[in-house]
Parts: structure tokens; sequence; C-alpha cells
């Protein structure tokens, strides 16, 4: 085992750098590689090496003790989290030190928690989740599988998103409401229950 922990980060676009420095910021990372498909055109992001295409996971898997898959898209981002799973590469996990999860939360593998987000008691993250920057999760809510949630989203408790569903920067969903699978909800969307 390696004495630094190394984190493969897939795609070095915006979400890509953003979820690299949030590794490197939070000590649980000392080293990141990206891959991207610009390789090898592109050989360097932010000051980190970009070491090979979406075609060089499996090969990478010696040199890496986690990966994690950062697009926003979601079926992107299952896809290129299969490639990792199939790769034998352990799904990482990137919190930003300025984010707060709850001891008594749940976080799937491959979730990305960004600056200022709030993941609150007995709220659950599936499998490559992304909660952007200043997005709340508050208590026992469950996002599912390769859901988004947009910068400044706020899921009050008890709040059901489905798999791959995409809440916009700024959504709201007021408690108990339930967010069906792979719906796009657009920015600053208030919903409320139906109930």
């Amino acid at each position: 085992m390696r004495s630094e922990l190394t984190l493969l980060v897939l795609g070095a676009g915006g979400h890509g750098q953003a979820v690299a420095e949030a590794a490197l910021l939070s000590g649980d990372w000392q080293r990141v590689l990206f891959v991207d498909d610009r390789w090898p055109q592109l050989t360097e992001v932010s000051g980190i090496a970009v070491v090979g295409n979406l075609q060089s996971v499996a090969a990478l898997s010696c040199e890496v003790d986690a990966g994690i898959a950062a697009v926003g898209n979601n079926a992107l981002r299952q896809r290129w989290q299969e490639a990792l799973t199939a790769a034998q590469i352990p799904l990482g996990r990137v919190v930003h030190p300025r984010a707060w999860i709850s001891p008594r939360a749940e976080v799937g593998g491959g979730c990305a928690v960004m600056a200022m987000a709030v993941v609150g008691t007995n709220a659950r993250l599936g499998d490559g989740v992304i909660v952007n920057a200043g997005a709340i999760v508050d208590h026992d809510a469950v996002v599912a599988d390769f859901a988004h949630l947009g910068v400044g989203v706020s899921l009050a408790g008890g709040v059901r998103v489905g798999v791959a569903a995409w809440l916009q920067a700024g959504c709201n969903a007021g408690y108990g409401v339930v967010v069906e699978q792979n719906v796009v909800i657009s920015p600053g969307t208030t919903l409320t229950s139906k109930d």
C-alpha cells in the first residue's frame, strides 16, 4: 500500500476540477490524477496530470487507491462509474472540507459533496450522487443513485429524489416531496407535496 493515497478523477472539465480540488483540500487524498478523452492533447489541468483517456482506466488500476466519475451528466457519470467498477478500482468519495455531513448520514460510493453543502441526520445519498456547492439535504431525505443536486438546492426533511434526477441550481423541495427518477427540474423551481 502506498503511503500517499491517490484518487483517479474521470473527467477534467469544470466539475472534475472542482472535485479534484476538494479531494486535495480534504486531506483524504494526497495525489490526484485525471483521465479525460482529450488526452493525449491535454496533459495537465489545474496543475494535475492527465494520464490517459477513459479507455486507460483498467491499466491505471495498480497506480490508484480509488476513483470517482466527475461529470455532471447523470447517465455519463453512471457509465464512467461502471468502468471504474469493471476495472476493480474502489469508488472514492470526495467531501469538501467546508461541507458538513452528519455522522448519522449514509454516503454511497462515488459521491461528491461540494463546498458549503449540508447532509443532515439520517439522510441517505446513493452511489454516484452530486451534492453541489451550497446544497442542503435535510434530515431523513433520500437521494437515489446518480442524482444531481445543483448549486444551492434545498431539500427539506423526508424528501425522496429518484435515480438520476437532476435538480438544477436553486431548486427547493418542501417536506415529503417525491421527485421521480430521470426528471430534470428547471433552475429555481419550488416543489411542494401534493398531500
